[in-house]
């Protein structure tokens, strides 16, 4: 029989748990989330559940909300059927971004991840810069990424060797996995590092090929998969973000193609994320220096002498520029909240009097 432990309980979350412990609240974990609605796993089932009334009252951010990967506190009612959502435990680890469009605000991708596969095609989805933009989420809230390639039949040796030499490159990616659905390629190395017990996430596109990834893991045809278009974009397949149990007890969290990958509150994640630029900006003759125009700008000097590429540069502006902007917008949006708050409760105590 499964434990709690087989679904990623350990002694962190344990003494967490026994924080917010009590007689009526049971522990489970967050196995789907669409639109909403839930579904959340114990060691003996896994049912549906909607959040309770009160806490979803007090929850101030979509970042509060439940994600798939969370562990929460329930009551079970209906003879165990169904069940309320009263809590979130903090999170060892968590994968998140802008909300699309314009709303500055976070939105939850998974948590609790022990690691994230980056996935790309070598075909027509092979961009770095997108690969940068999912180093900085990974690092961001502390998860080790790990990349994937996929139809790598699609694409020479010499062209596979290019692709993999530029992710190294980066300094932030341990493991590199070249895979094809055609032949197989790839996946006995692959397979050897999902380990029982252990949570990992596929972030990637639509059409780099994640659930025929799954459907290979778990060795049939569940998912169901959409062929890609002829300007090589993929359709949507994945709709929900969803824990997926594998055959040697590894959890696979799946997850929507992301068409936006907006960064906001990063600036840590972009540090750790380009870690080659933050250690030459440490040579800059200014301390404050924002690597565009000051003179003895060791990272300038860098791209000009070709020690750093400029594609890699401008990717990193970019992005710093990006969560710099959005962190102020959140800022104030955060204060505008709490300056209409006091104004409700100003206005609730004048109608007392």
């Amino acid at each position: 029989m499964m434990n709690l432990k087989d679904l990623g309980f350990d002694q962190w979350f344990e003494t967490h748990y026994n924080a917010l412990r009590r007689d009526d609240y049971d522990i489970a974990r967050v196995s789907a989330v669409d639109r909403g609605s839930y579904l959340i796993k114990n060691e003996l089932r896994e049912v549906p559940a909607e959040l309770a009334g009160k806490f979803h009252f007090r929850t101030k951010s979509p970042v509060d909300l439940p994600c798939a990967g969370d562990w929460v506190t329930v009551q079970y009612h209906n003879d165990n059927t169904e069940a309320i959502i009263h809590g979130v435990l903090p999170r060892k680890t968590f994968l998140r971004r802008k909300c699309a469009g314009e709303n500055v605000d976070f939105q939850m991708i998974a948590a609790n991840i022990d690691i994230a596969f980056i996935v790309q095609s070598c075909h027509f989805d092979f961009n770095m810069k997108r690969l940068d933009r999912y180093l900085v989420m990974a690092a961001d809230g502390n998860v080790e990424p790990m990349v994937i390639l996929t139809k790598t039949d699609l694409i020479s040796h010499s062209e596979l060797e290019q692709k993999i030499t530029a992710i190294k490159e980066t300094g932030a990616i341990s493991k590199v996995f070249a895979l094809s659905n055609i032949t197989g390629s790839g996946f006995d190395e692959f397979q050897q590092v999902l380990t029982s017990g252990k949570t990992y996430c596929l972030l990637g596109s639509s059409g780099v090929g994640k659930t025929t990834l799954i459907n290979h893991l778990i060795g049939q045809n569940t998912f169901n998969t959409n062929a890609v278009s002829a300007t090589g974009e993929g359709t949507h397949t994945t709709s929900r973000r969803q824990l997926i149990f594998l055959n040697q007890g590894a959890m696979l969290i799946d997850t929507p193609g992301m068409r936006e990958l907006g960064l906001l509150g990063v600036g840590e994640g972009v540090n750790q994320g380009f870690e080659d630029i933050i250690e030459l900006s440490g040579k800059c003759r200014y301390t404050n220096c924002s690597h565009i125009r000051e003179p003895d700008c060791a990272v300038l000097s860098a791209v000009t002498n070709g020690e750093l590429g400029k594609e890699r540069y401008s990717s990193y502006m970019k992005l710093k520029k990006e969560s710099d902007y959005h962190e102020m917008s959140y800022m104030d949006k955060r204060k505008k909240d709490r300056a209409f708050g006091r104004f409700i409760k100003s206005a609730k105590k004048q109608m007392k009097d």
